[in-house]
């Protein structure tokens, strides 16, 4: 596993050796980020809260109705301020991620001022999880040997909280997760066919197939 910072070429820290193919590429979701990494129907519903009980507490002091209605206007502006603002988060982290699947690899470019490079061979990956959410789009949680130790700060958002608080990269919001799924599945089967994957790697392959039948 290597790290690169610079400027990404096509998504990728420079050309693919010799021998390598780009298998997929993608980004997140704007909505899915939103959503899921941003949390904004919570957002939204604690800002509705504090002003209903703003609103309230107006009214439970004898204010006239209109009177207390404007007092959770601030809270109105403040809470759609908010939600602006992880939306445009949400848009702009998704224009500046890509993720990509080579016939040997998964590359996680991310980084809007700096942008960043995570290589993760297949050859480091113990089990992959697939999560398809509600509305249809995925992430793809890739699990990674317990001495390999990742920033979860750094990788945010493009991270998940493993077991005993591990970091684990995850292609996050991606459109068609069972399809980048089935096709990383596919990559390592044949990895692993051609004698150039240690056997640590096969779970990842199992682990993937067995997530792709209980999400089907």
């Amino acid at each position: 596993m290597s790290r690169f910072k610079g400027t990404p070429r096509g998504g990728l820290p420079g050309p693919l050796p010799a021998g390598e193919e780009m298998l997929w590429q993608g980004a997140p979701t704007f909505w899915a980020l939103a959503k899921y990494a941003f949390r904004v129907r919570i957002v939204g519903a604690y800002f509705v809260f504090l002003i209903l009980l703003r609103v309230g507490a107006a009214l439970a002091e004898g204010d006239p109705l209109k009177f207390s209605i404007g007092t959770g206007v601030t809270g109105l502006y403040m809470g759609a301020a908010a939600l602006g603002m992880f939306c445009v988060l949400s848009s702009l982290i998704a224009r500046s991620t890509s993720y990509t699947i080579t016939t040997k690899r998964v590359v996680i470019t991310y980084g809007m001022a700096l942008p960043k490079s995570v290589n993760l061979p297949f050859s480091r990956l113990e089990a992959a999880d697939l999560r398809v959410n509600a509305e249809g789009t995925g992430d793809i949680v890739l699990k990674l040997p317990e001495k390999v130790r990742l920033s979860y700060l750094l990788l945010w958002p493009h991270v998940h909280g493993g077991q005993n608080g591990r970091a684990e990269p995850v292609l996050r919001g991606i459109a068609d997760p069972r399809d980048v799924a089935t096709l990383l599945s596919e990559a390592i089967g044949r990895t692993v066919a051609q004698g150039e994957l240690v056997v640590a790697a096969v779970p990842a392959r199992e682990a993937l197939e067995t997530m792709q039948a209980h999400a089907a």
